[in-house]
C-alpha cells in the first residue's frame, strides 16, 4: 500500500481507504477522512432507508467545488461482497452494510441517491415524495409553508407524512407505502395533489419547471414519483459549502423555525445531523414501517 493508503476493519470487512487528508469542503476544512467517519457513525440510522435499493452516486473526486458525476452502474472494482441490482441494461449498487457506506466515502461519493421502490418490486415504490424547491426569492422557510400545507390535505385523506431537509435549499416531503401501487398510481396522485395545493395558493406555488414563473415561488417536484429518478436519501451528505446534511426534522422544529423566521434552523452539518441521532434517534423511522395507500384516482 501506498503511504496515503490505509486499511480499516469494518463490522467484518477490511477496506483499503486512501487519501483521508484530502480537503472534499475546502470552506470548511471537511476532509475524505471526515466524510468516511461520518457514513461509518451515521449507518445504523441510514441503512435501514437504503438497504434493497438501487443507489445512484455522485462523485467529487476532487471536492465539491470541482466536477462532479453521476454514477448508476455500480463501479467494476467494487468489492466482492458489494452486490448489485439489475434495472434494465444498469447494474446499482446495493447498500445493506456499513462497509459500502465506507466504501462508497472512499470513492468521495458525496451524495447517494436511493430509488423509491425496492429490488423485490422494483415498480412499486414505498414511498410518495415530494421535492420542495424554492425558486428565486423563495426560501426553505417558503418551502415550510407549503410542506404545511401538503400535510394539512394528507391529513384529509388520512395519509401521514414525514419531512425532511434536502441538505441544500429546500424540503422533502415523504408519504410512506405498502409498496402495493405502482408508479403509475403514486405519480397521478402526487401531480393531482400538487396541483390542488397550486390552486389554493397560486401566489405561493408552482408544478411546473418552467422557470418564467418560478421566482418568489415553491416548485412541489411530483415527478420525482417515477422509477427513473431518485432523490437524494436521508442522512446524505450535499456538495454545498458546507458539509450540509439532508436530515429529518419534526413538525414541531418546522413551526418553530417558521415562527422566528429563521431558515437557519433548518440548516443541519454532518456533526449536528450525528448529535441529532445521538439525541433523538431517527426521526424518519415511521417512513420505513409503511402501511399506506394513496387513493385511487
Amino acid at each position: 500500500m501506498s503511504p496515503a493508503t490505509v486499511e480499516a476493519a469494518v463490522a467484518g470487512r477490511t477496506l483499503k481507504l486512501s487519501n483521508l487528508d484530502k480537503v472534499l469542503w475546502p470552506e470548511a476544512g471537511f476532509t475524505k477522512g471526515e466524510l468516511i467517519d461520518y457514513y461509518a457513525r451515521i449507518a445504523p440510522v441510514m441503512l435501514p432507508h437504503l438497504s434493497g435499493r438501487p443507489i445512484t452516486l455522485r462523485r467529487f473526486p476532487n471536492g465539491v467545488d470541482a466536477a462532479s458525476f453521476f454514477e448508476k452502474n455500480c463501479p467494476s472494482h467494487r468489492p466482492d461482497w458489494l452486490p448489485t441490482i439489475a434495472m434494465g441494461d444498469i447494474g446499482y449498487c446495493r447498500f445493506d452494510e456499513p462497509a459500502a457506506l465506507v466504501w462508497a466515502a472512499n470513492l468521495a461519493a458525496i451524495e447517494l441517491h436511493p430509488s423509491l421502490a425496492r429490488a423485490d418490486d422494483l415498480q412499486r415504490p414505498t414511498a410518495v415524495v415530494f421535492d420542495l424547491d424554492p425558486g428565486p426569492g423563495a426560501d426553505v422557510l417558503s418551502c415550510g409553508r407549503v410542506a404545511l400545507w401538503l400535510r394539512e390535505a394528507l391529513d384529509m385523506l388520512g395519509l401521514k407524512s414525514w419531512v425532511k431537509t434536502s441538505g441544500s435549499k429546500g424540503l422533502q416531503q415523504y408519504v410512506p407505502l405498502a409498496g402495493t401501487q405502482t408508479y403509475e398510481a403514486t405519480r397521478a396522485f402526487s401531480l393531482a395533489l400538487a396541483q390542488v395545493i397550486e390552486r389554493q395558493h397560486p401566489e405561493a406555488v408552482v408544478t411546473t419547471q418552467d422557470k418564467a414563473v418560478r421566482p418568489n415561488k415553491v416548485l412541489i417536484d411530483w415527478s420525482q414519483n417515477a422509477s427513473f429518478k431518485t432523490t437524494v436519501a436521508v442522512y446524505s451528505t450535499r456538495a454545498r459549502p458546507r458539509p450540509t446534511v439532508s436530515a429529518p426534522v419534526s413538525w414541531e422544529e418546522l413551526d418553530a423555525a417558521l415562527e422566528a423566521a429563521d431558515p437557519a434552523l433548518l440548516v443541519f452539518e454532518a456533526a449536528d445531523v450525528l448529535a441529532r441521532v445521538e439525541g433523538q434517534g431517527d426521526l424518519m423511522a415511521p417512513v420505513l414501517q409503511g402501511e399506506q395507500e394513496v387513493p385511487a384516482l
